[in-house]
């Protein structure tokens, strides 16, 4: 296909859009990012030792929330741009912008590495833990000790921020020069990243969120995690685009309900993928009957947690699955929005899940501290997005494959 210059003049409005009317939704979402985050610190100093768990494992829970989409919007551009994926080019700019936001979760990430010794029981090994555990901790010691998770930290943002920042230069570099050169980069980059990319949030999965109970172990998990964040990134772009339908000269204009069809296979795929290895994890520990590994379980599915767990069979399995096998719902952008927020506020209940038992054995204990961090860590990541998107093209203008993803339908 040839570049935008050789386009007709119906798409030109479309192609030449940039984003600007972003000032009102940064101001907002920049606002409640920082008070959000001012009330999670004054709840933190306002209370004694056990408050401070309390909020501490909220903002885990938001941090590895926001961060997973963001994240795992990376791994999707890099996914489009190794397969060679033409239809997705009008969305580009959306994964780009996600992606954008991962620089402000280097300094999100301080409480984490400040509360380390409150959040990761093995960082400060208690008098209270019997002897096998203790021996336990110090089998795993060569893994699970302070430095070399700081050091694994570092890798895995340095791996994300390069991938990011290096396939975002070359799209918009892409704008002023066109040609095919950037292509060929985005294309290398995207598949020689894959693997890095996939490794690195598996293992925050491991040090992040299964370390909170450094006594259990599982191999699924750090795909179970990304699963979920895969569902959630994937659930945003569709948000986005909803949000964007009365915009017709930018990206509103640009994506038809083709392409959010296709978002919508996406989100449905991902939702049996989720299931699968949510379903998988439990079948092995559940067959193998291992007390190490079993007592991960026993607390998620008894008192305050059992109601938990049924909640996101039903929530994130059969209500989304079923709801999104209708074919025409996936056409239909205020309808899939309405599901994709559904699924991204079951998996801020899945990530919970994952860790609060780790802490508070007998149920879920909310706390304002919880919705505080939530709000706080994702209206400053929207709005680190927001910033970077603005005074760029809308959408990728001199891609050789922009014609053909804007005249994309489905067979």
């Amino acid at each position: 296909m040839g570049a935008v210059a050789g386009h007709s003049d119906e798409v030109v409005s479309i192609t030449q859009a940039r984003v600007g009317a972003t000032g009102g939704a940064l101001r907002w979402s920049l606002g409640l990012g920082v008070l959000g985050l001012l009330a999670t610190a004054v709840f933190y100093f306002a209370g004694g030792p056990s408050q401070h768990a309390t909020v501490l494992a909220g903002y885990l829970v938001a941090f590895v929330y926001w961060l997973g989409i963001a994240v795992t919007a990376t791994i999707w551009n890099a996914i489009f741009h190794a397969s060679a994926a033409k239809w997705m080019v009008v969305l580009r700019r959306v994964l780009e912008g996600i992606g954008a936001s991962l620089p402000v979760f280097v300094l999100l990430f301080l409480p984490i590495l400040l509360g380390m010794s409150t959040l990761f029981p093995w960082a400060r090994p208690s008098s209270a833990m019997s002897a096998e555990e203790l021996e336990l901790l110090t089998h795993k010691a060569p893994y699970l000790n302070v430095p070399w998770f700081l050091i694994r930290a570092a890798i895995y943002f340095a791996v994300w921020l390069l991938v990011s920042d290096r396939l975002r230069r070359w799209s918009l570099k892409q704008d002023e020069v066109g040609g095919l050169e950037p292509t060929r980069h985005m294309r290398r980059l995207g598949a020689g990243s894959l693997p890095f990319l996939a490794l690195t949030i598996t293992f925050a999965g491991f040090d992040w969120l299964m370390s909170v109970d450094p006594f259990w172990i599982s191999t699924i998990f750090g795909v179970y995690y990304f699963a979920g964040s895969f569902l959630s990134c994937m659930s945003l772009v569709a948000v986005v685009i909803a949000l964007n339908q009365g915009n017709t000269t930018g990206l509103g204009g640009a994506v038809t309900r083709h392409h959010l069809y296709n978002v919508g296979k996406l989100m449905l795929a991902f939702t049996a993928f989720w299931t699968y290895c949510a379903f998988s994890q439990f079948m092995l520990i559940w067959i193998a009957n291992i007390p190490e590994e079993a007592a991960w379980y026993v607390v998620r599915m008894k008192g305050g947690w059992a109601g938990v767990g049924i909640f996101l069979i039903v929530a994130n399995f059969f209500i989304p699955f079923f709801t999104l096998l209708s074919r025409e719902l996936k056409f239909r952008p205020r309808a899939l929005a309405v599901v994709a927020l559904w699924l991204m506020g079951v998996h801020y209940v899945d990530i919970y899940w994952l860790i609060m038992p780790a802490l508070f054995p007998a149920g879920a204990q909310p706390h304002l501290a919880h919705l505080a961090a939530l709000v706080g860590v994702g209206g400053v990541a929207v709005a680190t997005a927001l910033w970077r998107a603005k005074g760029h093209f809308a959408i990728p203008v001199k891609d050789p494959n922009l014609s053909y993803s804007l005249r994309y339908t489905q067979a």
